[in-house]
């Protein structure tokens, strides 16, 4: 649901349509619900309370309130080309986030810290529930789509220095295939997800 890794450091600037986050708008963010929420507008596009707690099997009050409060941290906001009379609807402000989350997580404020750590462990959620629905699901894609797709692990021995090298140029890559991404009429075209996880192990 997050157009761009949240894990990824934010020590390169962001782009316009990507929010870097802050202490605040980290302890804005960090309720599961809000996340499913922000995730589905940027995925799905404008919608409703109603609509997002139909998609999200939520009652529309509890997606009304954390939708305000994404709104008040400026996640998302009006849609006011859709909105018609008492209708609502709401869009996201932002195509992603990124977040500097080794900061964050050394944080003297344990708000921020637990802050940081809700919002890691429902992007971890997120991803396996993702994955899990692709599995689940695959038997009814084209044989082509059913040939595009991964699911691997690799174990490297890096230092610090050399697995931030290799994960800058894996982001690197994977942006470059923006300018090529195709409009949504394309024939044969889906949305397709990419899940980066990289991190070290201990030697036991």
């Amino acid at each position: 649901m997050l157009k761009l890794p949240p894990m990824a450091e934010d020590e390169q600037p962001a782009s316009d349509d990507v929010r870097v986050l802050d202490p605040r708008s980290l302890r804005g963010l960090a309720h599961p619900l809000r996340m499913r929420l922000l995730g589905a507008l940027r995925e799905y596009g404008p919608a409703t309370a109603s609509q997002l707690a139909e998609r999200l099997g939520e009652s529309s009050g509890a997606t009304s309130y954390h939708l305000r409060q994404l709104a008040t941290h400026g996640f998302v906001e009006d849609d006011p080309e859709r909105g018609k009379g008492r209708e609502r609807w709401w869009k996201a402000v932002h195509r992603g986030h990124r977040m500097g989350s080794d900061r964050f997580l050394a944080d003297p404020d344990p708000a921020v810290r637990g802050a940081a750590s809700a919002v890691l462990h429902e992007v971890a959620t997120l991803h396996t529930e993702q994955l899990s629905t692709w599995l689940g699901t695959l038997h009814g894609w084209s044989e082509d789509w059913r040939g595009a797709w991964d699911m691997s692990d690799f174990h490297l021995r890096l230092t610090p220095e050399l697995a931030r090298e290799m994960r800058d140029k894996v982001h690197e890559l994977i942006e470059s295939y923006r300018e090529k991404a195709v409009d949504q009429d394309t024939e044969g075209s889906a949305p397709y997800r990419v899940h980066l996880h990289a991190f070290p192990r201990d030697e036991e």
